[in-house]
């Protein structure tokens, strides 16, 4: 669709928002649903490339998956085939299908998009041919690959470096109750970025009746045994709330978001304590959810000095934010950001420079200082995080041209027109 005009806000905007479900639950859910043993339902599960490409990855390998409806069901099958795995973007099923491809009795090929193929696997690959799976590459630990499986996977104990990315482990973990000695992930290296991921995976695989055993500091083991049919109603993406919380933090409005769990792995539940330090008012009922109210107009949004490790997919929304400032801000932590959809430090610096923020980019985070910002083109490098940072400074800047919009239907459909409501109902 082009450049797209985000809408500019001419006064408070107060909504209340229903979000699609988790990408990052629905796709752990239908791994675990794949490999258990029964069928099982997904409730509220994510429509969405990402999750579709899921979807149609385990169909590949000879399980049924049924999205027709508004709930999934996945009934496991024998994983006896040749298959070809789109990874579209899906970091997900590049990184989380390839162990369960190492118990097939076929050889599966891993593809995507263009830019899938700098993003990093080559700790996952390397990790499998320790654990006794046959994987072909070209040697740069990218995409395309084939896994060459057997029909079993020996697993056993592994050592890793996941400071690029919480899905080497997750990926193995999600896999290794099937594998014959289960597996003992261990990680050395930097510190593990996005912790609340891996969380959420040993919750999960717990929740399924998987013996996993995360007692000490970077080590995670799962016994082998039975992966249980376990049906779940997925929890709204929290951070996909980032967006239209920050509508309020700009605007001076309320926006709602409705189902907000009061327990969650989600790393998008920090939004609530960054946003009342920038200086919103946050409010929380199992009724109404987790409500946000902008900043006193006399102040303005204020700075926010965070290190923001176990939630780095929050800081292209958070950097627009601080771009908005009234006072100085500084984002550490998140060099492992680099290795997302786009390298997001760079891209984030160069795009919010573009539009007149003042900001410093340093390996591992970013600066800024108050500044006016202008109009002009918002790139998004196929990147849906980057398109949320572009439409939330359009809310307070007139003329912000957002490229490639439609890169949102990662995890949200139709973003771009629903964002746009909200602004039409404010009217």
């Amino acid at each position: 669709m082009g450049d797209w005009p985000a809408p500019r806000a001419t006064g408070p905007v107060d909504a209340v928002v229903s979000l699609p479900g988790s990408k990052s639950l629905t796709n752990r859910a239908l791994l675990l649903a794949a490999l258990a043993e029964g069928p099982s339902v997904l409730r509220r599960a994510l429509r969405s490339r990402d999750t579709l490409l899921m979807a149609e990855a385990l169909t590949g390998l000879g399980s049924a998956v049924d999205t027709t409806g508004e709930d999934w069901a996945v009934t496991p099958g024998p994983f006896d085939r040749d298959a070809a795995v789109d990874c579209g973007l899906a970091g997900t099923v590049m990184r989380f299908v390839p162990p369960a491809a190492g118990l097939s009795r076929g050889t599966v090929a891993f593809d995507g998009d263009p830019h899938m193929r700098t993003r990093p696997i080559g700790e996952v690959l390397t990790a499998l041919r320790a654990l006794g799976v046959d994987v072909a590459d070209d040697g740069r630990g990218a995409l395309p690959f084939e896994v060459r499986g057997t029909g079993s996977v020996r697993g056993g104990t592994v050592v890793i470096d996941a400071s690029a990315s919480s899905q080497f482990v997750s990926a193995l973990l999600l896999a290794g109750a099937r594998f014959d000695q289960g597996v003992d992930v261990r990680h050395d290296g930097k510190p593990v970025p996005s912790l609340p991921h891996i969380d959420m995976t040993v919750a999960m695989l717990r929740a399924h009746g998987v013996d996993v055993d995360d007692s000490e500091p970077n080590r995670w083991a799962v016994a082998p045994g039975v992966v249980k049919a376990v049906d779940h109603l997925i929890e709204p993406d929290l951070s996909n709330a980032a967006p239209f919380l920050a509508l309020a933090a700009v605007t001076g409005g309320t926006v709602t978001i409705r189902d907000w769990p009061g327990r969650t792995t989600q790393p998008g539940d920090l939004l609530g304590d960054l946003l009342s330090q920038m200086g919103c008012r946050v409010s929380w009922s199992v009724d109404e959810g987790l409500a946000v109210r902008g900043p006193d107009p006399a102040t303005g949004l204020l700075g926010l000095h965070v290190d923001l490790h176990d939630a780095g997919e929050l800081t292209p929304a958070v950097a627009a934010l601080c771009a908005l400032a009234t006072g100085p801000s500084h984002l550490r932590g998140i060099a492992h950001i680099r290795g997302h959809e786009t390298d997001r430090l760079a891209a984030l610096a160069a795009e919010l420079g573009g539009l007149g923020a003042d900001v410093v980019e340093h390996p591992d985070g970013l600066s800024f200082r108050p500044a006016a910002l202008h109009g002009g083109v918002f790139h998004t490098y196929a990147d849906h995080r980057m398109a949320h940072a572009g439409v939330i400074v359009g809310t307070a800047v007139d003329g912000v041209l957002v490229e490639d919009v439609e890169t949102t239907s990662k995890t949200f459909p139709d973003f771009a027109g629903f964002w746009s409501r909200l602004f039409d109902a404010g009217r």
